[in-house]
């Protein structure tokens, strides 16, 4: 890898300069309430919202990561960067219950639709989740990234990253979240694209491409004996992963909640679904590039995973390779302030308010702080621990979500489109969905250890594909079974919660949140999704 230049580093500054005047200038306005500080203020745009959406989900680790799949015979995880449509979903289906219902978070959700207890769980389970695997391995990944590009050290790159990505999210809140996250996404958009354009040029465009890894190499569609990827699974399971991770996590859904009204957060999300449709052209592509020119000779590496930073600087001249840089660097303190803000928000509104209901707003503000610096403490401690068994955990992370998935996505798409669904149903599925789910984490670190062919060894090893799409059949039956054995919950407490309890002035009021424009996007975000699905199948 060539050494960045004067130029380089003056387009980084450049970057860092304007990011925390935008930060300072967030932070100088008033965070006095919690819907200010957690959901700044619920008065943000569309524009700003969707921006949000987009560069929450792209961090250093999915920009290398995603570069690494191109780089790699493994097309087929392709399909989860084809979610656009599921964020849709949130758009149309999910947000229109959220705004209606006033919450904060999604465990405040379930417990207007179902119980205080799925809310604690719920809680509970999220804030784990996030700090074992989205805060630790943004870290990690983040600080290989920044000591790889800059020439540092990689406990300096890691913890400066994290501590100024800490500080304005501390200060600032949601608003000073979503409005960098903004310049992030345009940072990285230009960065990106900028790379796409010149490696297709270098490598002589798609067909070049083509021609010299074989027309199969670009196959998504793998037979279902296929021991890694056969594709009903891989549909199935990618789906509900999907849903799970863009419609009912707090991590993406609080993007839209900070919407002026529906209106907005349903076009923040369309937004969001256009830029999502992005990371195919922006970091895949260049990956399978990184391949082409490496099988010609041109370029060198050892993992697939170098494949993004070497062509990044073989191609691209100077000063744009510092663009690029400054992208990365902002895809990930995006992600770190996301989850930062997430985790903040769940332990003020869902645990610390539940259990101190008077406390003054002020307070909470105060609270939100400190567990956001509590997070930032903890993601540090976590760095040693994620360098010895990162090996190992960061193989399983996408498999982890399909492990995660299930009983919520189950308990969220039943208790919206179904009222006979109640809270004893919803529990259930909870608590044994996390049970099973975390004894298939450990029966799959372990499964060297039982006898070949036995039960244990057939439940760890079983295609993780295959796994969650049972899994989530077995949650759906399971909501269902338990619900009927329980009375239905009363129509007062179903009452606009679910599609068959809403109003006539629900529905109206649903109505006039979007017109032809939102459904034309729509349509065009669908039909680019199929065009890619058809694209990439081998032919």
């Amino acid at each position: 890898m060539k050494s960045l230049e004067t130029l380089d580093w003056i387009f980084i500054a450049g970057y860092f300069l304007v990011l925390f005047g935008l930060a300072i200038w967030v932070i100088l306005k008033k965070n006095d309430n919690t819907e200010d500080y957690f959901l700044a203020g619920r008065n943000i745009g569309w524009f700003v919202v969707g921006a949000s959406i987009f560069a929450s989900n792209i961090g250093s680790e999915h920009v290398v990561g995603l570069a690494g799949t191109g780089a790699s015979d493994k097309i087929p995880l392709l399909i989860y960067e084809l979610h656009a449509w599921v964020v849709l979903l949130l758009g149309w289906v999910f947000l229109p219950f959220y705004a209606r219902s006033g919450v904060f978070t999604m465990p405040e959700f379930l417990e207007k639709r179902f119980s205080a207890k799925s809310r604690w769980f719920l809680s509970l389970v999220s804030l784990i989740a996030y700090i074992i695997t989205k805060v630790s391995v943004t870290i990690y990944a983040g600080g290989i990234v920044v000591s790889a590009l800059l020439g540092i050290d990689f406990w300096v790159g890691a913890l400066s990253t994290v501590v100024l990505t800490g500080v304005y999210t501390v200060f600032g809140g949601m608003r000073a979240v979503v409005y960098t996250e903004t310049l992030q996404a345009v940072v990285l958009v230009i960065g990106a694209a900028a790379l796409t354009f010149i490696g297709l040029q270098e490598v002589g465009g798609f067909a070049e491409m083509k021609a010299t890894l074989g027309a199969d190499y670009f196959d998504m569609w793998r037979p279902p004996s296929d021991p890694d990827f056969p594709w009903p699974s891989l549909l199935i399971t990618s789906s509900i992963v999907g849903i799970w991770y863009w419609c009912t996590d707090q991590y993406i859904v609080q993007r839209t909640l900070t919407a002026k009204n529906l209106k907005e957060g349903r076009r923040g999300a369309i937004w969001g679904a256009l830029l999502k449709l992005m990371p195919v052209f922006l970091f895949l592509i260049p990956g399978i590039i990184a391949l082409t020119l490496k099988t010609k000779g041109v370029i060198h590496y050892d993992s697939a995973d170098e494949a993004f930073p070497v062509l990044m600087s073989n191609l691209l001249p100077a000063g744009l390779r510092g663009l690029v840089a400054a992208g990365l660097l902002a895809a990930l303190m995006s992600s770190l302030a996301s989850v930062f803000n997430s985790c903040s928000t769940l332990f003020t509104v869902d645990i610390y308010k539940k259990l101190r209901p008077e406390t003054p707003e002020k307070r909470l503000v105060a609270i939100g702080r400190v567990a956001t610096g509590i997070v930032v403490v903890l993601g540090i401690f976590w760095i040693p621990i994620m360098q010895n068994i990162s090996g190992v955990l960061y193989e399983y992370l996408q498999s982890v979500q399909a492990y995660i998935a299930p009983p919520i996505a189950a308990v969220f798409l039943l208790g919206i489109f179904w009222k006979r669904i109640n809270a004893q149903g919803a529990y259930a599925t909870l608590v044994i969905g996390f049970i099973i789910g975390a004894a298939r984490i450990i029966l799959e670190l372990s499964a060297d250890s039982f006898d070949e062919g036995s039960f244990l060894h057939t439940i760890g090893t079983v295609n993780f594909l295959t796994f969650g799409a049972w899994f989530f059949l077995f949650c759906i039956i399971l909501t269902i079974a338990v619900s009927f054995a329980y009375p239905m919950q009363s129509e007062e407490q179903l009452s606009g919660m679910t599609f068959s309890t809403l109003t006539a002035e629900d529905k109206a009021s649903t109505k006039n949140s979007y017109n032809w424009k939102d459904i034309l996007f729509s349509i065009v975000v669908v039909a680019i999704v199929i065009y890619v699905m058809v694209t990439f199948n081998g032919s």
